[in-house]
């Protein structure tokens, strides 16, 4: 049998705050270095040795996505002026073709032919041909001009989320301008056509720069429209929902700003909707004159406003009062005859419908909230490009029932189906359930577990389980249908996710109190809902699973050091498990917006102290812990292949202590970045491979 890869150790020391830590893999921050190369290429020829027993099982869950899912499809084409958009699939090619058919042709929603495209069509980007010679193809933004005749769209060609961006002339499909290069991906028309917005990335990967381009003219003649000089803060250009705005959004972790130019007047410069107060955030929705504000200024769970759509100032925001303080809001859209507010409310989401009426004091009449009859799962608003709509396009899905789509009438109260996720074959959703579950943290805090199994699973303490988590940056792991999930669950596995805090399942406090100091509530929330699943006797201890990636990749990294006996098998995706050392050095991408999340340990010795207590790299020790699978790829910018290769190591090192070490397998995807492989069947050959080892070493 092959010995797992050693890496060479070469200890640089790192001093702060009185601290020594001996780094034996510094080294290997040099992404480019032949020796990490040769090191990953080394992991994977050993991950693939130690597997090679699963490739028939890993061939077989593969088959059972592929029976399962419709691999010729269209999504739900959405009208905007006189067309039908949609994206379709085509079985056996990897990407999605975007495309339109004229409503004139097709009054009603237009349908595929068979397996052939609706009559008339007219092709956006066929992402295939674009992608065909690369071994990695994502877009980023794109955009239609608002005439309809040109199509924008960013692209990326490694992974590494740097994006060149390309003109198309819808009529011919000709290339009209493609010399705007190295981009942050997000893109907005000016009125006449003439000139694109796009944003532009620094040396730490920060979109900070938003430019304006003249189609036709060299890239060195771009113009800056406006430069974001605090490293605290992102930058990102996009348009109102009637073209009539180009806007500017400038945000921290914590505090927000928005700029907004007149489209029929690029050349001008974007006005301040409301200077940046720190620890204020808000966003914005133009509707004809007026602005939709949702903002933090009075509440930690936000409310909305509303202003003149010519506001320089808060000053100018008046309350709605269509929210209570313990529900958070996340944003609003604006249409003639109704607001559709998004919201949180005890530990779910929701929609709720604000109808208009001009007689009213403030312009609006009876409020109500979308009712979907499912109380776990997660709805939210769709696409809806149109603002005279009478109804509104809403998504909903669960653990047990597929991604459906669907137009609410918001008079009626009535749904009309669009389309839900189908599914080939006999699956029979009936036989799966999902509820949820409580679990008590440390501090007395109740922790809200999703859970989906079976029907048959019994709680008698002999179930294999997988606990899923994220729990950061205020992210939300609502509850997904996933037909892959159906490979584990058939084969009697329990499927749970922790709402750990640090993301916003209960509110924004949830998220203040799972970071900065507060950070370790995420770990101890994580072990919690572990043993509340193995007490009630639904997942045996002896073959409990957990997996979470790139932040939760970091909690995943924290709790196999804390208990290491807890879990039978892990899997880190895109682990942040170097996370000190990285948040360290102002240089490396995102780490200075990264101090409003995880603390400033350059500066302040406390978060120093914390941090070093619960990142997983510094606190690997020899001992026993979990088989353990690491993920990654080589050209990920947000969370650098350097931090798990020496996580890897290091554990490699400390299990020369072990007479009986358990199995670390480590792969590199070496066209990929931070998602992963960018072709369907790609990445369903990646999860399949990543299914059969979590299937083996719980078993």
């Amino acid at each position: 049998m092959q010995q797992p890869p050693v890496a060479r150790r070469d200890p640089v020391v790192r001093e702060h705050h009185g601290d020594r830590f001996e780094d034996p893999y510094a080294w290997m921050a040099d992404r480019d270095s032949p020796e990490l190369r040769e090191l990953l290429a080394a992991e994977n020829a050993y991950a693939t040795q130690r597997t090679e027993h699963l490739r028939p099982m890993a061939e077989e869950i593969f088959e059972e996505f592929r029976s399962r899912i419709e691999e010729t499809d269209l999504s739900v084409p959405v009208r905007h002026e006189r067309w039908w958009y949609y994206s379709r699939t085509v079985e056996g090619e990897q990407y999605a073709v975007e495309a339109r058919v004229l409503v004139s042709e097709h009054p009603d929603r237009p349908t595929l032919d068979g397996d052939r495209p609706p009559a008339g069509e007219e092709v956006l980007l066929d992402h295939n041909e674009e992608g065909r010679d690369h071994e990695f193809f994502a877009v980023g933004a794109s955009e239609v001009s608002p005439a309809g005749d040109l199509f924008a769209y960013a692209v990326d060609l490694v992974g590494d989320e740097r994006y060149d961006v390309r003109v198309r002339r819808i009529a011919d499909g000709a290339v009209v301008d493609d010399v705007v290069r190295q981009t942050g991906g997000s893109l907005a028309w000016s009125l006449d056509e003439q000139h694109l917005f796009y944003t532009r990335v620094d040396d730490a990967w920060r979109p900070h720069q938003v430019w304006r381009h003249e189609l036709g003219t060299p890239a060195d003649a771009d113009v800056l429209v406006h430069e974001e000089t605090d490293e605290r803060f992102f930058v990102g250009v996009g348009s109102s929902r009637d073209d009539r705005l180009v806007i500017v959004a400038i945000g921290s972790k914590t505090t927000s700003e928005f700029r907004v130019l007149d489209a029929g007047d690029p050349l001008g410069t974007p006005r301040v909707v409301a200077e940046r107060r720190q620890g204020v955030e808000y966003d914005i929705e133009p509707f004809g004159d007026q602005l939709l504000v949702t903002h933090n200024a009075n509440r930690v769970n936000f409310e909305l406003a509303v202003a003149p759509v010519t506001s320089t100032s808060a000053d100018d925001w008046v309350s709605l009062g269509v929210t209570s303080e313990d529900e958070y809001v996340t944003g609003a859209e604006g249409f003639d005859d109704f607001i559709a507010v998004s919201l949180r409310r005890e530990g779910g989401t929701g929609v709720r419908v604000v109808l208009r009426d001009p007689d009213a004091p403030n312009g609006l009449g009876q409020a109500h909230d979308i009712a979907v009859g499912e109380p776990v799962g997660t709805l939210h608003v769709g696409v809806n490009p149109e603002a005279s709509t009478p109804t509104l396009q809403v998504v909903h899905e669960s653990l047990v029932t597929p991604r459906t789509v669907q137009d609410y009438d918001v008079r009626a109260r009535t749904f009309t189906l669009l389309k839900q996720q189908h599914l080939r074959g006999d699956v029979d959703l009936g036989r799966y359930r999902q509820r949820r579950e409580w679990a008590t943290a440390p501090d007395g805090t109740r922790i809200p577990i999703s859970v989906v199994h079976r029907h048959d699973v019994a709680a008698d303490g002999t179930a294999p389980g997988l606990l899923n988590a994220y729990g950061a940056y205020g992210i939300s792991s609502d509850p997904w249908f996933s037909v892959l999930r159906l490979s584990l669950l058939d084969r009697g596995w329990v499927f749970a996710i922790a709402h750990v805090r640090g993301g916003s399942e209960m509110g924004r406090s949830w998220y203040d109190d799972g970071k900065l100091e507060s950070k370790p509530n995420t770990f101890s929330d994580f072990i919690a809902c572990a043993d509340h699943l193995v007490e009630m006797g639904l997942i045996a201890p002896n073959r409990l699973a957990a997996e979470g990636g790139s932040a939760g990749g970091l909690l995943i990294g924290a709790v196999v050091n804390q208990t290491p006996e807890r879990f039978r098998f892990v899997h880190a995706q895109v682990p942040f498990v170097d996370a000190l050392t990285t948040v360290l050095d102002p240089s490396l991408p995102l780490t200075v917006v990264e101090w409003e999340e995880w603390g400033n340990p350059l500066e302040d010795p406390t978060a120093y102290v914390l941090m070093k207590s619960y990142a997983p790299y510094e606190n690997v020790r020899p001992g026993p812990h979990p088989s353990i699978l690491v993920t990654a790829g080589l050209d990920d910018t947000r969370v650098f292949v350097t931090e798990p290769a020496k996580w890897v190591a290091a554990l490699r090192h400390a299990d020369l202590e072990a007479s009986d070490p358990a199995q670390v397998l480590f792969r590199t995807e070496m066209a990929a970045g931070h998602g992963g492989r960018s072709g369907r069947y790609d990445l369903w050959r990646q999860w399949a491979w990543e299914t059969a080892v979590l299937i083996d070493q719980t078993s």
